[in-house]
């Protein structure tokens, strides 16, 4: 058994995304080593009381060691502005913490933050080294931005020079990709980042989920399309409207009001969207539900009959979960999503003109509706590419192999 020093900045186990993939991943390889978990001092409360409510024996082999930088360093943080550049300086911190601590350990690890373009320090401890996963959300094409304020398209341009700007010009980045043992790659897109290390990078996406109670048993009577994240352009909610509403106009009059479109999540686009969903003419068949309890999440989508989530991002843990469900997914072409399932699971549509793209997705939704012996094929097929791809089992055995294979 060997002791892997893990650093995660984000770690809470009462939430999902960043910091419930901290959590998870920790778990994962505590199942394998011993863990010494460094993380942010706000983290505490969350990752004790939970500890203390869910008792489990593999917490024996984790040591968590709370770190941050002096208050003068930090009080500008306020709310995520400033989160990336803060972890840039705590990283860079590190090192100088652990060997004041006295931990002793065989590998390092640097888990999250999951992005490509922030540097790790842990490879001046002089140990074995994992960075990842890691990855960035693609560059969204301005005509899937066209519906929106023209901010966003400002903000896209923005982040990706200074995205651009780190790949290419801040050297730490390009240090860590030549000291780093291996790296863990979200999806195929980072081995463009870093081509002189490609013999380093194994795909591992970040995001993955447990079993919440799959049923092969669905409801009928209802063809219930279900969407779920935050309301921004990213996540392709106009997409999503679009190619339901041009599904809905493909079927007979009786048949459109057994049909129904669930979109959960908030954000500053809700007002936009709703007036999209209006303006479809099927209003009464799209709901907007802006907060569901985590259970009441699940259970929506136990009783769904595919997940519609044409998001531009290189992620999405939702996409696991739908998957763990056994729900077809019906999602764009990318190097996200596009790369979680295969044509037997559900639909990945190639990128192209807003028409074009909601044309397949209405397609592909069609096909799912008309077809029962195809929405039990694919549903299967969701879940069986849920357990050997997407359970949290899963990651953890890969990690160990890695590990293993490092001295």
């Amino acid at each position: 058994m060997k002791t892997i020093l893990v650093s995660a900045y984000a770690v809470n186990p009462f939430k999902g995304s960043e910091d419930g993939m901290g959590w998870n991943f920790i778990v994962q390889i505590a199942r394998f080593n011993r863990v010494i978990a460094i993380t942010r001092e706000n983290n505490r409360l969350h990752i004790e009381n939970y500890m203390a409510e869910n008792p489990d024996t593999v917490y024996q082999n984790i040591q968590f060691l709370y770190f941050d930088l002096p208050y003068w360093m930090r009080f500008w943080k306020r709310k995520g502005q400033g989160a990336l550049l803060y972890f840039w300086m705590w990283q860079k911190a590190i090192p100088g913490f652990v060997e004041r601590s006295g931990a002793k350990f065989d590998l390092v690890h640097n888990l999250n933050f999951h992005n490509d373009w922030t540097p790790s320090y842990l490879w001046k401890l002089k140990k074995p080294m994992v960075w990842g996963p890691i990855g960035h959300h693609p560059r969204i094409p301005s005509r899937f931005l066209a519906q929106f304020h023209q901010k966003y398209k400002v903000v896209e341009s923005i982040t990706w020079c200074v995205k651009n700007i780190f790949w290419n010009v801040i050297p730490s980045v390009k240090s860590t990709a030549r000291n780093a043992h291996k790296i863990l790659a979200m999806n195929s897109s980072v081995e463009s980042r870093f081509p002189l290390h490609t013999e380093k990078i194994e795909i591992m996406p970040s995001v993955a989920t447990g079993d919440f109670g799959y049923s092969p048993v669905r409801n009928t009577d209802l063809f219930t399309v279900v969407s779920a994240g935050r309301l921004v352009p990213l996540k392709g909610f106009d997409l999503t409207i679009l190619s339901f509403a041009a599904f809905l106009r493909s079927l007979p009059e009786s048949e459109v009001e057994k049909c129904q479109l669930l979109i959960v999540g908030s954000g500053p686009e809700e007002e936009t969207l709703r007036r999209l969903a209006e303006k479809s003419g099927f209003g009464r068949q799209i709901r907007f539900i802006e907060w569901m309890e985590r259970k009441n999440f699940l259970s929506t989508l136990k009783s769904a009959s595919c997940f519609l989530f044409p998001s531009h991002e290189g992620a999405g843990m939702v996409v696991a979960e739908a998957l763990s469900f056994g729900l077809p997914v019906l999602c764009l072409n990318n190097c996200g999503p596009g790369e979680f399932i295969d044509a037997e699971s559900g639909f990945a549509v190639p990128q192209g003109s807003i028409a074009e793209t909601t044309s397949a997705l209405a397609e592909g939704l069609l096909k799912l509706h008309s077809n029962s012996e195809l929405l039990e094929s694919m549903s299967q097929n969701a879940r069986k590419r849920f357990e050997a791809r997407f359970h949290w089992d899963r990651r953890g055995e890969q990690l160990q192999t890695i590990y293993q294979n490092l001295n």
